[in-house]
């Protein structure tokens, strides 16, 4: 009995080696097959491998992210409607405002007549001036009649490729000509702060010439001497009578569009002044004896202290 046992598990042993030894080729052959296959995919189908079961792994992310998306929309919505309500107030405030524009029969020439003394970024500098002072003149209480003259060469360029709807524009008139062509000569001033002469007001009959020419001082005194040379008149914005600035007097062309425009509404240069100057000029306001606003008090400030030392010397 003994022997048969032994016999008997000695048998089932061997079909079991047996059976390991028929299975174990095919495994051996199935993963040969799979590293075959995994090194017969190039870089980049292995790439997109990987990239398609992050998509499948990312799944109920993208679903979540969705459903958030969708209730910010909703939410947004809700505000928006609100906000329409509480605002319809103040839109008909603005179409109020809007209906008390009163257009100024003064007019401002832009001259475009030194193209030529300037490199292309600066005319492209330029064109956006000009483009502001447009959208300011359009948004204006009391818009003026805007004058674009002497209008070619780069400067027409740069606007036919930067902005191909200044054709368009309206409420302006554009020439190729010469503003002393466009305007009578005895109606024109160019401002200029090279001019001895201060505009004190701003005359509704006359037009007001700014120089197009952004040269950071490479030609100084330049449209002063053309003025003289056209025996036109010619002044100076009232700036150092309520400015005082740390940089040059020289404004851009849409500084100077802007300030009077804002005097057109606010009936003061002071005010003009500190509704246009950017912070970057320092602009101070002045007092009537020359004597910054800010100095004033720094002297009130010392002759307070001063006062004060006597009184305790004193005591």
């Amino acid at each position: 009995m003994a022997d048969d046992s032994v016999k008997s598990e000695a048998s089932a042993q061997q079909e079991n080696d047996n059976t390991d030894n028929k299975s174990s080729p095919k495994t051996v052959s199935r993963n040969g097959e799979a590293a075959a296959e995994k090194q017969s995919l190039s870089k980049r189908q292995r790439k997109k491998l990987l990239k398609q079961q992050k998509w499948e792994e990312e799944r109920d992310l993208r679903k979540q992210r969705r459903k958030e998306r969708k209730q910010q929309r909703r939410l947004q919505r809700q505000n928006d409607h609100l906000e329409e309500e509480e605002g319809g107030e103040t839109q008909n405030v603005r179409k109020r405002l809007r209906r008390d524009v009163k257009p100024s029969s003064l007019r401002l020439v832009v001259d475009c007549s030194f193209d030529d003394l300037m490199l292309i970024k600066d005319v492209r500098k330029l064109h956006k001036q000009i483009q502001r002072c447009y959208a300011e003149n359009r948004r204006a209480l009391h818009p003026v009649q805007f004058y674009l003259t002497s209008l070619g060469g780069q400067l027409r360029q740069s606007m036919d490729e930067k902005d191909k709807g200044w054709v368009n524009w309206k409420d302006i008139s554009i020439k190729t000509e010469h503003y002393s062509e466009v305007v009578a000569k005895e109606e024109l001033v160019y401002l200029t702060s090279d001019s001895p002469n201060v505009l004190e007001e701003l005359d509704q009959k006359k037009a007001y010439v700014i120089g197009g020419l952004v040269d950071h001082n490479h030609h100084k005194g330049i449209t002063f001497e053309r003025a003289k040379e056209l025996g036109i008149d010619h002044a100076q914005l009232p700036l150092s009578s309520f400015v005082k600035m740390n940089s040059r007097k020289v404004l851009a062309v849409n500084h100077v569009f802007e300030i009077i425009l804002a005097y057109l509404e606010k009936g003061t240069w002071q005010e003009a002044f500190f509704t246009v100057l950017p912070q970057r000029k320092g602009a101070v306001a002045v007092d009537q004896d020359g004597t910054s606003l800010q100095e004033k008090e720094e002297e009130d400030s010392e002759s307070d202290s001063d006062a004060s030392d006597q009184a305790d010397k004193r005591v």
